[in-house]
């Protein structure tokens, strides 16, 4: 099977800020696809269905929401891969997170790599004791002045950016949907770049 986590922190008071992209990515993915997130288990919010994605056919995909804080992700993620049947992480798994080294809603998918300094792939990444874990990263940009970065991302988007997320969410769980029925680097080449125009 596939599994997609989408990275950030539990809670309504951290729901719409810029550091739980990546779950909001999950969620819209998620909702496309009929996945209901009615589960707990492995730590976290939790669904599964079969689902058309598009060259790939049908596939049985898990979505996982920890709902333990950004910096221990890696628990939640640990978990699921000991209870269910994801044959190969480094083909089968996806990780959905936010990345202030992006403009906002660019995407930048990825089938490896360090941490880039976010806490909560680098707990994952520590906790699974491997690299080679696909990612896609959603951009939320870096603040304009002389903000520090984690307060930046633990702030909500501005209404402007409200306004233009659904477009560049739709695009994030349409690169999701590519990443898992074609492969990550099928969907890095369409998606690497505005969303927007990867149509």
């Amino acid at each position: 099977m596939k599994l997609v986590v989408g990275l950030g922190n539990p809670g309504a008071r951290y729901a719409r800020t810029r550091h739980n992209a990546g779950c909001r990515v999950a969620l819209r993915f998620a909702d496309l696809h009929g996945i209901a997130l009615s589960r707990e288990r492995f730590g976290g919010r939790f669904g599964r269905a079969r689902i058309a994605c598009g060259a790939g056919g049908e596939l049985d995909v898990g979505v996982l929401l920890p709902q333990s804080f950004m910096n221990l992700s890696g628990e939640a993620v640990a978990l699921a891969l000991q209870g269910l049947p994801v044959a190969d992480p480094s083909r089968d798994l996806v990780l959905v997170l936010d990345d202030v080294d992006l403009p906002f809603g660019r995407l930048r998918l990825r089938a490896g790599g360090g941490a880039g300094g976010h806490r909560g792939l680098a707990h994952v990444l520590e906790r699974l004791g491997r690299s080679d874990l696909p990612r896609l990263r959603f951009g939320v940009g870096r603040p304009a002045g002389p903000q520090d970065t984690a307060d930046y991302v633990l702030e909500g988007f501005s209404e402007a950016e409200e306004r233009e997320l659904p477009p560049r969410l739709e695009a994030a769980a349409q690169a999701l949907a590519m990443a898992l029925g074609e492969g990550i680097e099928a969907a890095a080449n369409r998606f690497n770049r505005d969303p927007t125009d990867a149509t």
